[in-house]
């Protein structure tokens, strides 16, 4: 099967000539124009390579490549910018980019970085992706956690994506709106009291003292901070 490819990139032109190059090199190519409709195809769809525009509308890439990673660890992202400055590749590569290419490029580098990619990941060998702290286990392939005391639960899409985003945080705090917009999304918005209802539960589950808490903290005014 041909490799699977998501091009994000917003200048029709531009991404004209990369979805041709890459349909050349026999690639079957979907495209986005916009953070949302990107982050709507990776949820309908598998992929085997992202190519990611920084500087999209709607919602840049940064914060799409953010959402991706919180239930997807493997895919590759290669980051497109014209931005040629240290403090965002290291942005991108702290977020979970894979690679980053500055624009004006060179097809033929594009087409090499992308194989080299694909070729990496195919090597790659699927391993439990798992977190433990105090104890406990979260498990975040499986859907499932185990605590202190070795009971286990099955742990829902929003739970998952909730609980990476704290603890790929850890010891930083994590705003609300940070965390509606990257866990359930930019066209849903639940109230702030759904966040709550869902730290209390993870307090009752993973803290010995849920009434005390030592890993799931509340930062006043602000939202949440993770502290293994």
């Amino acid at each position: 099967m041909p490799a699977r490819v998501l091009l994000v990139e917003d200048e029709e032109g531009l991404q004209g000539v990369i979805k041709l190059n890459l349909e050349l090199e026999g690639y079957f190519v979907s495209c986005a124009e916009d953070g949302i409709e990107a982050l709507n195809l990776f949820d309908k769809n598998r992929f085997d390579l992202i190519v990611l525009d920084v500087m999209l509308p709607e919602l840049d890439g940064f914060s799409v490549c953010q959402t991706i990673r919180l239930t997807d660890q493997k895919t590759p992202i290669l980051f497109l910018t014209a931005k040629d400055s240290s403090h965002d590749r290291i942005k991108g590569l702290k977020l979970g980019g894979d690679d980053y290419l500055v624009k004006p490029f060179n097809l033929e580098e594009l087409l090499l970085r992308a194989s080299k990619l694909l070729a990496r990941t195919a090597t790659i060998v699927d391993t439990p992706d798992q977190y433990f702290f105090g104890g406990n286990t979260i498990d975040f392939t499986a859907y499932l956690a185990i605590n202190s005391v070795n009971v286990s639960r099955k742990l829902t899409d929003k739970e998952v994506r909730l609980l990476r985003l704290l603890t790929t945080n850890e010891g930083g705090v994590v705003s609300r709106t940070q965390i509606l917009e990257t866990v359930w999304g930019y066209d849903v918005y639940p109230t702030t009291r759904t966040i709550d209802n869902f730290i209390l539960n993870f307090r009752k589950y993973f803290e010995k003292d849920p009434k005390t808490p030592k890993f799931f903290l509340s930062i006043r005014g602000i939202g949440y901070k993770f502290v293994s």
